[in-house]
């Protein structure tokens, strides 16, 4: 991962990245004013000089390179920031990172009151920079390192570690979700989370198999791993620091891949079912994240992991399930499975963790997309508050996504004649409904209780922001700023 450090002083290195604002209407963009004199006159002069010429807005993400020779620094970036709140930063960052991918080490300056430019320039430059291959061979260079050039690198060190540690357990995700199903399946998720998590001690981690599923009356999760030759499992990590007033439990459907089942698939919507365990990653990193940082705050993740294969043991369209805690589902469409896992899961948090809220991740239906696009996942929740206060965190973390109703109307069709609930019924309204069957588990919880369906954000199919193509570890951001405001 690309190395980023704090200096401070004046400095003349060969490669030197400025940023830029816009100007104003019909005006060329602006050098973002620092007070600290880190940047010579003549190269400031310079830069002010060049500024019309280079026909810059200064909009967020702009880049251009300024060839110097026989001078130092032998080359300037100029970097649009537009308005300069976080998220501009972020995708600052991320755009440079990809045009300076050929260059070894940059300098970057940044304004005295660095604190929300440092988060978002830092984030977007880890991101940006993410790449995901099984081989080394054909690779193109990548930036290796970036100097951030403020006044008080001590006084930012806090915000430069809490940026790194967000953008590595983003990354954490999304190799999670971009190894393929060939490597991919439960047992193998499973040892990825424990090698993650050792060598720390007040990290618990306990990883149930098929016969202590089945012991234990885990119907939904034995159900959708039952035509898989690589059994089940249901990862349940915990970090419980000192003093701890709140306790988050954090459910991520983990379908490490989906053929749909006996209901199988067409081709082009079963390509990227690799995808299908990103809530699962989400939540373990986020959790991973809260460790690493000292949040003050439990939390518990538990990641209901299985295949969903054809076989002669897969479960079949009809078929009764019982869940943990007692509650049947009839199932008729078998491709409808990610509600099965994450139903026993949660109900397994209301009823033995008893947490104090209780927020699921799920890649769980086409509609989301439908609705709302690539980009925004649906957050569904009766608690107005829990709803603000995710989407303000999402927000603020750079993700998006928008408030869904619940419409109680709708819970009608769930009725079924032969169970508690029927799983999939065929009435349309596809997010809301499956929000709905997961209402269900959530008992006393059902106020503090909040479902974010984010199966088109979380795989990008092109360059985005700070976004590239393939997983996006959409999640991990906004839980990380939630946890942080907890306590």
């Amino acid at each position: 991962m690309l190395a980023i450090r704090l200096v401070s002083g004046s400095v003349r290195p060969d490669t030197l990245v400025l940023p830029v604002r816009p100007g104003g209407p019909d005006s060329p963009a602006v050098p973002v004013p620092t007070a600290t004199p880190s940047v010579a006159d003549d190269v400031r002069a310079e830069v002010e000089a060049l500024l019309p010429a280079a026909r810059l807005t200064g909009v967020a993400g702009e880049v251009r390179e300024h060839l110097r020779p026989g001078a130092t620094p032998q080359r300037l970036w100029l970097l649009g920031v537009g308005a300069g709140d976080e998220q501009d930063w972020r995708v600052a960052g991320a755009a440079l990172a990809r045009a300076a991918k050929d260059e070894t080490q940059i300098t970057i300056t940044l304004p005295d009151d660095a604190g929300t430019a440092l988060r978002g320039l830092a984030e977007g430059l880890l991101l940006g920079s993410y790449r995901f291959r099984l081989t080394d061979a054909g690779t193109r260079p990548s930036l290796a390192g970036a100097d951030l050039l403020v006044a008080d690198p001590e006084a930012l060190a806090d915000t430069l570690a809490a940026a790194r540690t967000t953008a590595e357990m983003t990354a954490l995700a999304r190799d999670l979700t971009n190894t393929p199903s060939s490597t991919k399946h439960p047992e193998w998720f499973a040892d990825q989370v424990a090698a993650a998590a050792s060598g720390r001690p007040d990290l618990h981690l306990r990883v149930r198999e098929p016969r202590e599923l089945a012991a234990e009356g885990f119907g939904g999760i034995l159900a959708v791993g039952g035509g898989s030759a690589r059994g089940p499992r249901l990862v349940e990590l915990d970090w419980r620091p000192a003093g701890a007033r709140t306790h988050v439990v954090l459910v991520g459907k983990g379908i490490t891949f989906d053929t749909g089942g006996i209901s199988i698939k067409p081709v082009p919507a079963m390509k990227l079912m690799r995808k299908d365990m990103a809530g699962a990653a989400a939540v373990v990193a986020a959790t991973l994240g809260a460790a690493a940082l000292g949040l003050p705050v439990r939390v518990t993740t538990l990641a209901p992991l299985a295949e969903n294969m054809v076989s002669g043991s897969a479960f079949r369209p009809g078929d009764v399930i019982r869940h943990y805690g007692g509650l049947t589902s009839e199932s008729t469409n078998s491709d409808a499975e990610g509600r099965l896992v994450l139903a026993d899961a949660m109900a397994y948090a209301v009823r033995e963790l008893k947490p104090d809220l209780l927020v699921d991740l799920a890649t769980l239906t086409g509609a989301n997309a439908v609705a709302l696009g690539k980009r925004h996942a649906a957050l569904y929740s009766e608690n107005d508050d829990l709803a603000a206060d995710l989407l303000a965190a999402i927000t603020s973390a750079g993700e998006r996504a928008w408030r869904m109703p619940l419409a109680d109307d709708y819970a009608e069709y769930l009725a079924s004649d032969l169970a508690d609930l029927h799983s999939s019924p065929a009435q349309g309204a596809g997010s809301v409904v499956a929000a709905l069957f997961l209402r269900e588990f959530t008992g006393e919880l059902r106020d503090r209780w909040a479902h974010l369906d984010m199966s088109a954000p979380s795989w990008s199919d092109d360059v985005h922001g700070e976004l590239v193509k393939g997983a996006t570890g959409w999640g991990v951001r906004g839980l990380l700023r939630w946890l942080g405001t907890l306590g």
